[in-house]
């Protein structure tokens, strides 16, 4: 059993700044891509940025200049650094990483995590 945890969501006045974590844990064999995601209510969930093996990044036009994502291979986490944060960024935000559980298996799985709220006040 494989699982995603995030973890540093809070509350925070626009123009502020949050760092988000998500770590991995369980059985991992190799992880490929890995991404944040976000949902506020009533809209649907989108993808804000993301990180492949090699370390290539792509990120939601509204918040590139922004948000960064990155990466540690050996820890297994994935960190998205939020900046010059504005009320429209408020949402749940999930981390989701293809994941496989066997060395020498092609078979990944896209696990998601449970979700960090981010509130933005105005």
């Amino acid at each position: 059993q494989v699982q995603l945890v995030e973890s540093g969501g809070g509350l925070v006045q626009a123009g502020g700044s949050l760092r988000l974590t998500c770590a991995a844990s369980g059985n991992i064999a190799s992880i490929k891509a890995m991404r944040w995601y976000r949902q506020a209510p009533g809209n649907q969930r989108e993808l804000v940025a993301a990180i492949d093996s090699g370390g290539s990044t792509n990120y939601d036009d509204s918040v590139k200049g922004r948000f960064t994502i990155a990466r540690d291979n050996a820890k297994n986490t994935v960190a998205l650094r939020m900046d010059s944060l504005k009320p429209e960024d408020t949402a749940v935000y999930y981390c989701n990483a293809d994941i496989s559980e066997y060395s020498g298996s092609s078979v990944y799985r896209r696990i998601w995590g449970q979700g960090t709220q981010v509130t933005v006040s105005s």
